[in-house]
């Protein structure tokens, strides 16, 4: 199996499994291979780690849900896989670059980590996700 279809396939895997505890152990146990191989491999060809990926990943899907629903916050940490209200603040506020509050009251949802996509030569970022009931492109 080559490096490439191995990487989509995780990324496949790390899609469908988001709400799952997911980590680098898992992920290598499934795909059997080594984490050492599946790390170096995942960031040589999307340009980040795997563990930043599901972290961005539970991001922007809490940021969609802040958007979105009148859920508390403190559920929508948990949910993303925070431990904590406070802990979920701190890395939404280092991504977003304001608090899950103040995101909430702006009202527009734009994701930080788009769905990788790889092609042969580079790696492609897709943009589907709706803003203000439009798409964008």
């Amino acid at each position: 199996m080559s490096d490439k279809s191995i990487i989509e396939k995780v990324l496949v895997y790390i899609d469908d499994h988001i709400e799952e505890e997911l980590s680098l152990d898992k992920i290598a146990t499934v795909f059997n291979y080594s984490k050492f191989y599946m790390e170096r491999t995942f960031a040589e060809k999307t340009g980040c780690t795997i563990y930043k990926y599901i972290q961005r990943k539970r991001l922007t899907q809490a940021a969609q849900k802040l958007v979105e629903s009148n859920k508390p916050i403190v559920e929508i940490a948990y949910e993303a896989h925070y431990s904590s209200q406070q802990a979920f603040t701190q890395a939404f506020g280092r991504v977003y670059q304001c608090s899950p509050q103040m995101y909430r009251k702006n009202g527009i949802f734009y994701p930080v980590q788009m769905q990788i996509a790889l092609c042969t030569t580079q790696v492609l970022f897709v943009k589907n996700y709706k803003i203000g009931g439009r798409m964008v492109a």
